[in-house]
């Protein structure tokens, strides 16, 4: 999520599909492992909050840009090598690195929906509509790392700039949220306990969310997923054309082979 899920997300050595995964070996393929039953719950929030009314126009073109935008940039600016290196995985996803992870997944997906339920339930449209719109961005994100992350046209510097693009657009999102439930929202100083902890875990999470996020696109995506992605795309570049120069001297020395045994047969 937020370019960790595709930081550390292993891809299929075209030389080793056919072997069996080790018992042993940790896989991170999208944000939790194999996610196929959670992709397709993500698919079903991203057309309830679509269909709900309670999204922008704006946030709900927006990943239908950068998926346009991903495609162009793979299929022009950055094509994938044609024989990609065999470690695909751009960080080592160590037990710290998941834990933060495991958290970015509490705090940006898994709170902000129940809290978007409880706002259901009791009522509370402000809460519905200023969380909305950052669960159905974060969805949108979700589901694109994963799906990039299987696809072998999607090169490091496109994933990551896809990453960067949605972490960067949800941001304002959360600023908004943060503005709704500090500004434009109060509670009673004789409200009962249960509204007062309601309210203030609206506010505390909003908080929550625009801290970690800005960490991560500040502290992590720019600064170090960035800069290895184009590391590891050059470097894989760079093997396929020293492989293109290794193959051609090859073939024309088998070139040169058949013609002199062709010659001494005409003989």
């Amino acid at each position: 999520m937020s370019g960790l899920s595709l930081a550390v997300a292993p891809r299929s050595d075209p030389h080793k599909e056919s072997l069996p995964p080790a018992k042993n070996q940790p896989v991170m393929g999208g944000m939790m492992g194999s996610l196929r039953v959670i992709e397709l719950q993500l698919v079903a929030f991203i057309i309830v909050f679509s269909v709900s009314g309670l999204v922008p126009v704006v946030d709900l073109l927006f990943p239908a840009f950068a998926t346009i935008y991903a495609l162009i940039l793979s299929r022009i600016v950055f094509p994938s090598p044609k024989h990609p290196g065999r470690l695909r995985e751009v960080f080592h996803a160590s037990f710290l690195f998941r834990a933060y992870v495991m958290l970015g997944t509490v705090l940006g997906l898994f709170l902000p929906l129940a809290y978007v339920l409880g706002g259901f339930a009791r009522g509370d449209d402000q809460a519905v509509r200023s969380a909305t719109p950052h669960l159905f961005l974060l969805s949108c994100q979700i589901l694109s790392e994963n799906v990039i992350s299987g696809l072998s046209i999607f090169s490091p510097p496109v994933r990551a700039i896809i990453s960067l693009l949605y972490t960067a657009r949800r941001i304002f999102v959360i600023v908004d949220w943060n503005y709704d439930v500090w500004m434009n929202k109060a509670v009673s100083d004789v409200a009962p306990i249960k509204d007062v902890a309601w309210f203030w875990f609206g506010r505390g999470l909003s908080m929550a969310n625009l801290v970690y996020f800005s960490v991560n696109l500040f502290g992590f995506l720019i600064p170090r997923f960035l800069p290895r992605s184009f590391e590891r795309y050059f470097k894989e570049r760079e093997e396929t054309r020293a492989m293109m120069t290794e193959d051609k001297p090859a073939a024309g020395g088998t070139t040169a082979v058949r013609n002199s045994d062709e010659t001494k047969k005409t003989e």
